[in-house]
């Protein structure tokens, strides 16, 4: 897939219709640009990737607090408010 952008005066570009659809942007959606071991410039979903690290970062973490449902969760919500 090949899709192009024309960078305006101001430095702005549209991100192609194809492209906002395979990385589920949005309006507001912010968009990040990495350079790869190869030279070559990615452009990926920012706010999907920083929910991803999260997910990955807290991973196994209810197996190890034994939180098995929604019940526990809110009794561990009650305990960090309320100290219960």
């Amino acid at each position: 897939m090949t899709n192009l952008a024309r960078i305006s005066e101001t430095w702005q570009i549209t991100v192609p219709f194809d492209v906002r659809k395979i990385l589920g942007l949005r309006s507001g959606d912010k968009v990040a640009f990495e350079q790869n071991e190869n030279g070559e410039i990615i452009l990926y979903n920012a706010s999907a990737g920083a929910l991803e690290r999260a997910q990955k970062a807290f991973e196994g973490v209810a197996e190890m607090l034994g939180i098995k449902n929604e019940d526990d969760v809110q009794a561990l919500v009650d305990e960090v408010r309320y100290g219960r």
